[in-house]
């Protein structure tokens, strides 16, 4: 009998016919398996919400068309960068106002988070939203 090893770190095979490889199932994880090397979506945590957010507030405030800033959390690794887009717009109360995207990447999780900011009265960029991108 020959014995073939998967370098999958720590994933495994399930096979129930005995035969051979192709034949048999593999094994599929459940809506709430976790295995040491296979996770599901990271969501961003607090920390790299707060990291983004600086990073939003600095790249509207520069107001450039073609602006991107980039942000990274060292206490998690998680890093990505925040790009303005469309044109900036008058909110309800005449603050001047924009959206942006940002990405998220930590481990090979890579996600989009949206957001938009509007000018405080000092000049200073404050983001009221961040969350998941939806097409």
């Amino acid at each position: 009998m020959i014995l073939i090893g998967l370098g999958t770190g720590g994933c495994s095979l399930s096979r129930s016919d005995g035969g051979a490889l192709a034949k048999g199932p593999f094994a599929k994880m459940g809506e709430g398996d976790v295995t040491g090397s296979i996770t599901k979506d990271q969501a961003p945590t607090e920390g790299d919400l707060a990291f983004a957010r600086n990073a939003a507030s600095d790249v509207l405030s520069q107001g450039d068309k073609d602006a991107s800033q980039h942000w990274e959390n060292p206490e998690t690794g998680a890093r990505g960068s925040v790009t303005p887009i469309a044109q900036s717009y008058a909110a309800e109360d005449g603050r001047k106002c924009r959206d942006f995207l940002a990405s998220y990447v930590n481990g090979r999780t890579e996600n989009w988070l949206q957001g938009s900011g509007c000018q405080s009265g000092h000049g200073r960029w404050e983001i009221h939203t961040l969350k998941p991108w939806r097409s």
